[in-house]
């Protein structure tokens, strides 16, 4: 393998191979920006939602009601994606998305937002983003021409996702503490404009692979048989789907270890967060560093094993620096697990069934979410953050050791 991969020119290393392809520098460009927005607003929206009900509970409701669509939406939007172009209906989302984000900046502008007004606006979220993320997972096979460069995308994808974490919840605090709620979800909205643009700047051809005469639930039904049949895709949905419940969930409470267990505040509630974003962005260039691995299988457990068990020693951590270097960990193994799995995935999955299978991934990782934040939510409302923490950190580990001593298909991939 060449030592470099030419650009326009440019000689890049293999780590960023996929940067060949002009419509995946378009993506990668106009979804970074994007996501930097998103992050802000997240950072703000659970900032507020504590400071308007001093409940730890409501953090987890917020949560839910910004996931539960996916319980119901994300399997059949897998559907949609394999019948409809998927450039098309992630035009056709983000927009929705930044329509959402704009009434969140007017009311926070004029002082007149509410919980409430924000749980309907999450909820709407949740139902435009059932419909992204499917379409979104299976579009990066569209934005490289050399399908060798497939997994690279993918690594990239998430690396972009946490660069985007790492910068956004820092500028986000700031602009919280500085200049308020509003601007963090009115930067959000402008954000959607640049993958907008991104996605209408593409050349690629838009195609769709599955009939819309064919019944739905016939054409969900043979993505499901697929994974069931591979038990490898088995193995990685299952590894996204606990740590998705028990692990995740964490992030839920963030705000309240902020403002009741470190005390730092806004600001610290941001490089909390940004912790997570770089130990993941590290994750992320691993896995697009070790893209010709041929034993991927162990780093998806590496990952899997990493995450809960930093995140259970974060759960007991009092020092805030301490917390800030554990988090760092944390990130880096979810997003080890999470990238590989993913790039495992895509990798074996056939064209046709691509949406539908990603479809199932995505309710994984988001149709747990709802659930796993009310759980944590519930359990920190009882016992305190601490707890709630530890319990779905331990449950997370339980079962990935279970999964590195008892499957052995993984070791062999």
């Amino acid at each position: 393998m060449s030592p470099c991969v030419k650009a326009h020119g440019l000689r890049l290393p293999p780590t960023f191979a996929a940067f060949r392809y002009y419509n995946y520098r378009l993506w990668f460009a106009g979804q970074g920006f994007s996501l930097m927005g998103t992050w802000m607003q997240s950072v703000a929206q659970g900032w507020v939602v504590y400071q308007l009900t001093g409940s730890r509970f409501a953090l987890g409701l917020i949560s839910f009601m910004g996931t539960i669509p996916t319980l119901f939406l994300m399997l059949p939007a897998g559907v949609v994606a394999d019948r409809i172009p998927k450039r098309q209906l992630l035009l056709v989302t983000q927009a929705a998305l930044m329509l959402f984000a704009l009434v969140l900046t007017l009311l926070a502008a004029t002082g007149s937002l509410k919980f409430w007004h924000i749980a309907l606006m999450a909820f709407l979220s949740g139902v435009a983003n059932s419909f992204d993320a499917p379409a979104r997972q299976a579009l990066a096979v569209e934005l490289v021409d050399d399908r060798r460069d497939l997994m690279n995308a993918i690594a990239l994808n998430s690396m972009m996702f946490n660069l985007a974490r790492v910068v956004g919840p820092a500028v986000g605090g700031i602009v919280l503490a500085s200049l308020g709620p509003a601007w963090c979800f009115g930067i959000n909205a402008f954000s959607f404009l640049a993958v907008i643009i991104a996605l209408l700047a593409m050349d690629i051809e838009d195609v769709a692979y599955a009939s819309s005469s064919e019944p739905l639930l016939r054409q969900l039904a043979e993505g499901i048989r697929y994974i069931i049949g591979n038990h490898l895709a088995l193995v990685i949905v299952l590894i996204i789907g606990v740590s998705t419940l028990f692990g995740f969930s964490y992030s839920t409470l963030l705000p309240a270890y902020a403002a009741d267990i470190l005390k730092v505040g806004e600001k610290g509630l941001g490089f909390l967060n940004t912790a997570v974003g770089l130990g993941a962005l590290m994750g992320a260039l691993i896995v697009a560093s070790l893209s010709r691995l041929r034993r991927k299988g162990w780093l998806l457990l590496a990952g899997s094993i990493l995450f809960p068990t930093a995140l259970l020693i974060f759960s007991f951590s009092p020092n805030y620096y301490l917390s800030l270097a554990l988090l760092v960990l944390v990130g880096l193994g979810f997003v080890t697990q999470n990238s590989t799995g993913n790039t495992l995935l895509q990798a074996v999955v056939p064209d046709e069934l691509r949406g539908r299978v990603m479809g199932v991934y995505s309710f994984m990782f988001f149709g747990m979410t709802p659930f796993g934040a009310l759980l944590a939510g519930t359990v920190a409302q009882a016992f305190g953050p601490v707890a709630g923490v530890a319990f779905g950190a331990g449950v997370n580990l339980i079962f990935s050791v279970a999964v590195l001593l008892s499957v052995p298909v993984l070791r062999r991939v």
